[in-house]
């Protein structure tokens, strides 16, 4: 679980967020992983946990949407990509270590935020994170998190997150990856480490 992965909706649409350091125990084996994984069109998932369980549950999920996609002749829900996480985590959860958080934008719903547990359970909110790093932002996503935030908003409040998370958490680090996804599509921002929001002065 060592990882800072977080998702916020804001008024149509939502951001998710992730570090990029992927740990082995103490030893950082990749320092620019990238932790969004787009499942469909307008879908994605953050991942934390095991490397390989994650990667392995979000090709499975890919590969069904696909299929979905090509039936239903469009978008299909970000509620349906939750399911299937939900299905696979959960009918394999004594083998899985895979804490997952799926967000994104359909034209019924709109932008939504959906938590998978390790243990399997799905649960439908307009914040998530998780990881080792969110352990430490639970204040601050308390004070500053609003309903239907505007989309700046929404990016400079994950920023800020998990920049705190990395901050404090020895298992998080390198840059911040986000992903904005609305109705006109994605767009993807990297935010490198001397960027950074920073809260405490170190000189």
């Amino acid at each position: 679980m060592g990882t800072s992965i977080m998702a916020v909706e804001f008024d149509g649409g939502v951001v998710v967020g992730a570090d990029s350091r992927t740990t082995t125990g103490a030893y950082i084996a990749n320092r620019l992983s990238d932790k969004l994984t787009p499942v469909s069109d307008r879908v994605f998932c953050c991942r934390s946990g095991s490397a390989a369980d994650t990667q392995a549950v979000a090709d499975y999920v890919k590969f069904y949407l696909q299929m979905h996609k090509v039936e239903l002749g469009g978008y299909p829900l970000v509620k349906t990509a939750a399911s299937l996480f939900q299905t696979i985590c959960y009918q394999n959860k004594d083998a899985l270590m895979a804490g997952i958080i799926c967000a994104g934008w359909d034209p019924i719903k709109g932008g939504s935020v959906y938590s998978i547990t390790l243990g399997g359970s799905l649960i439908k909110q307009p914040l998530a994170f998780s990881g080792s790093g969110s352990t430490y932002i639970y204040g601050y996503c308390d004070a500053n998190f609003k309903q239907n935030m505007k989309r700046d908003e929404c990016i400079d409040f994950v920023k800020n997150s998990l920049a705190l998370a990395m901050a404090r958490d020895g298992s998080s680090g390198g840059v911040i990856r986000l992903a904005v996804i609305d109705k006109d599509g994605v767009e993807r921002q990297m935010v490198p480490h001397q960027q950074l929001p920073k809260f405490y002065d170190t000189d």
